[in-house]
């Protein structure tokens, strides 16, 4: 007997539906076709033991099960629940007529329990636009599928539950979510909140700034001076996500299997890599694709805590997803496209001992070791960082201070002012929606100075011998300062605290 079940995997952050034929004749074996890898192949021996365990027989026939399309290359061991069902009908031990409503996907214990599976949003997405009825899925997994709408999704716990729902001897309730209510909880509720924060107030208005205009950021000074303290905290000031967005994050982190039974993630992400990552870990790749930081930071941070420990090569894959805002992996039969669009927070020490130019501090470094230490940083990495500033150790007055600093929620609804005029700004551009994205003709156009601003522009370059990288990102940055003061030109004001963000441009920092 032949029978047809439906399975489907996934590609980058898309899904495609994949037919399981099942078929049963006279003979011994079990063939299994449609490049599957190794985790499918050993799947026989899973199917085996968790259909003895739950009272039903592998065939003794002759098996043959075919994955179309069969150029398409299958991996993992979610397509456990799917053979299985397939066996079990193409056999005559359980009769399932609905069997091509649904998608079956799940991956079996010994004992017949089910554990979860990766990309179950996106397929969850694929199965509505192709009309199916419903999806069957790990109960761990059900959250973030029951995010769409209009899908009967059951999450089950065990083989049995299914073979009963489809027999039409047990009933299943689908698992409905409210989209918008889950969506809007704990938005006002920060786990890292700004008014922790004692001191520090030049730093916050650097970062309110950073969060306004979506720009990347460096923090360089001491240790223990409140770096990661101030990067962790940046997500809580960044503008509420849309709704598309947020099905745009939850999908990346459905693939990458890190949502955790959890719906649709409503709070930006922030990913902080170790120094020690690789260049794929970071990007994404490997032989199956799979995404990486930069990808798993989209519409959230990125913080590289003491960049300069970073591998160089590493720091440099990062330059192209940066300015294109994806990341594109190529492998000999296809091509996979993960969205990056992230802002980058890094911090760092001044100098290899941590301590630069400070009197108090017996720790000092050689003029050599820290320009070697600096030259890790490559110019083309930092052009893509607008703002640069210091942070310096809170005075012990200011740390033992009982008042509270102001909240997150109150900084956030500046810096969402400030970006609803950027939205305004740019709605006729496709690719642009904030002040970073800019490019040269943009900043001519919505940042036009008068003479006094343009001839304190060009005294500052003088002076403080800022290189013509920093010229565009001076613009950019004063730009976001006028739109948190609502003004509608670029004033001298404006220009005049955008300079102060440049600390690596100016002489005897970098070379």
């Amino acid at each position: 007997m032949l029978v047809k079940v439906f399975g489907s995997a996934v590609f980058g952050v898309e899904a495609t539906t994949i037919t399981v034929e099942v078929n049963i004749d006279k003979g011994i074996g079990y063939h299994l076709v449609g490049l599957p890898d190794n985790a499918i192949k050993e799947s026989s021996y899973r199917i085996a033991a968790a259909l003895k365990n739950n009272g039903y027989a592998m065939p003794g026939k002759k098996i043959t099960i075919n994955m179309a399309p069969a150029d398409l290359r299958k991996e993992g061991s979610a397509y456990d629940l799917t053979l299985t069902i397939g066996i079990l009908v193409a056999s005559g031990q359980i009769k399932a007529d609905d069997i091509d409503k649904y998608i079956i996907m799940g991956e079996l214990s010994l004992d017949g329990g089910l554990q979860p599976i990766r990309g179950a949003l996106p397929i969850a997405i694929k199965a509505k636009e192709e009309g199916f009825k419903g999806f069957f899925l790990p109960k761990q997994n059900v959250k973030e599928a029951a995010i769409v709408a209009g899908l009967e999704v059951y999450g089950v716990e065990n083989i049995q539950e299914v073979i009963d729902f489809l027999e039409g001897k047990g009933t299943l309730e689908p698992t409905t979510i409210d989209t918008r209510a889950e969506f809007y909880k704990d938005l006002d509720f920060p786990e890292f909140d700004f008014s922790d924060v004692k001191g520090q107030e030049s730093i916050k208005r650097c970062m309110e700034i950073a969060a306004a205009g979506g720009h990347n950021i460096i923090l360089i000074g001491p240790p223990g001076a409140g770096k990661t303290m101030l990067a962790k905290r940046l997500p809580s000031i960044l503008p509420p996500m849309t709704l598309r967005e947020a099905l745009e994050t939850t999908k990346i982190h459905s693939v990458a299997g890190k949502l955790k039974e959890v719906g649709l993630m409503n709070q930006r992400p922030f990913r902080s890599p170790h120094h020690t990552i690789s260049n794929v870990a970071l990007v994404g790749g490997g032989s199956y694709p799979q995404p990486g930081e930069i990808s798993m930071a989209h519409n959230g941070v990125l913080f590289l805590d003491e960049l300069p420990e970073f591998k160089r090569d590493v720091l440099e894959v990062m330059r192209q997803p940066l300015e294109d805002r994806e990341v594109t992996i190529s492998r000999a039969k296809f091509t996979v496209t993960y969205p990056s669009s992230f802002m980058l927070v890094a911090s760092m020490n001044p100098s290899p001992s941590g301590f630069f130019n400070d009197p108090d501090s017996p720790q000092t470094s050689s003029p050599h070791e820290i320009q070697r230490y600096l030259s890790k940083i490559s110019g083309p990495l930092l052009d893509r960082i607008d703002i640069h500033i210091e942070v310096t150790p809170v005075p012990f007055e200011k740390l033992s201070d009982d008042r509270k600093a102001e909240s997150s929620v109150d900084i956030r609804k500046r810096v969402t002012a400030a970006r609803e005029i950027q939205t305004g700004r740019f709605e006729q551009m496709e690719n642009i929606h904030y002040n970073a994205q800019m490019n040269t003709k943009h900043i001519r156009e919505h940042c036009a100075l008068d003479d006094v601003s343009k001839q304190l522009l060009k005294t500052a370059m003088e002076r403080l011998n800022l290189s013509a990288r920093a010229y565009d990102r001076i613009l950019k940055v004063a730009r976001t300062i006028a739109d948190l003061d609502a003004a509608p030109t670029v004033i001298s004001s404006h220009i005049a605290e955008a300079i102060q963000y440049r600390s690596l441009d100016r002489d005897g920092w970098l070379g």
